[in-house]
């Protein structure tokens, strides 16, 4: 891929929060991994100095940028600030990605490669030839029913919702942004679902995901709850949707069925009567 990639300029969002021993790390990586790509370091006013090392950076790369919050507003919003910035300065391709090592680089190229016949590629940890490495049994199960219970209650066909590493062509981007309106990381699966309920292409495309290796995470079992909380209300009104629709095209299907049985039994009795009339009219002439 070089400079002049068919789908426009590559957006490469890394939000941060205190992540100042992976900072240097991950830009790096990503630079080496995919050079014509740009950076945007999205930190939400870090205490230990994230902000601060970025800009440094950047001064140095002008493939690099920052984008400085005011404080911790979480992760939903911190993406909708980033898509937002790149959708204002023309970029063609977004790329949603964890600034804590957990995502590789190197394996950007080949989901990039996806989205030219797709219109938003999920790297898939639950799909053949995804794994996650370093996680316990726990968290792993965790996960996979999070995904499990979301796709029945949501009807989506993907076997990862609720992963980070997202990638979006510019239209499907600008088609679903002012839907968006999760808190945290619910983004991850309000992002897929209104890709999905307006017919966009979705795919999935096998990564390694690796649990961190430096600072702290910042799922917690607050997370997980509202995450289960929100997730049920949207499939209660999308199901209860389901069944109204399904409700308003049968009524006139069973207002038909019931015209057609009135009908049928009117000329089934004006038959019989007239029967009945012929049958009276034969006996009266035979007496």
């Amino acid at each position: 891929m070089g400079d002049d990639w068919s789908l426009g300029t590559i957006l490469v969002i890394v939000p941060t929060y205190n992540e100042i021993e992976n900072i240097d790390i991950v830009t790096s990586r990503l630079r080496a991994a995919v050079p014509q790509a740009h950076i945007l370091v999205t930190d939400d006013n870090s205490p230990d100095g994230t902000g601060r090392r970025a800009d440094e950076l950047a001064a140095a790369d002008d493939h690099l940028h920052v984008l400085h919050r005011q404080g911790k507003e979480g992760l939903s919003a911190a993406y909708l600030a980033s898509f937002r910035w790149g959708l204002e300065r023309d970029y063609g391709v977004f790329v949603e990605f964890d600034a804590d090592g957990s995502h590789q680089p190197e394996q950007l190229p080949r989901l990039l490669e996806r989205l030219k016949t797709a219109d938003m590629v999920k790297g898939s940890r639950w799909v053949k030839g995804g794994s996650v490495v370093n996680w316990p049994k726990s968290r792993e199960l965790l996960s996979r029913a999070g995904s499990v219970y979301t796709r029945v209650m949501l009807g989506i066909p993907v076997k990862d919702i609720t992963g980070g590493l997202n990638l979006f062509r510019r239209a499907t981007l600008e088609a679903i942004i002012d839907d968006i309106h999760a808190g945290g990381y619910g983004i991850q699966r309000d992002l897929t679902w209104w890709a999905h309920r307006k017919g966009f292409r979705i795919v999935e495309e096998p990564i390694e995901f690796i649990e961190r290796e430096r600072g702290q995470s910042k799922l917690g079992g607050d997370v997980v709850v509202e995450a289960l909380k929100r997730t049920t209300l949207l499939g209660l009104d999308h199901r209860g949707g389901q069944l109204r629709d399904a409700a308003a095209k049968a009524l006139p299907v069973a207002k038909r069925a019931v015209g057609d049985a009135v009908s049928l039994g009117r000329a089934v009795l004006r038959t019989g009567v007239h029967a009945a009339q012929d049958l009276t009219r034969t006996g009266r002439d035979k007496a």
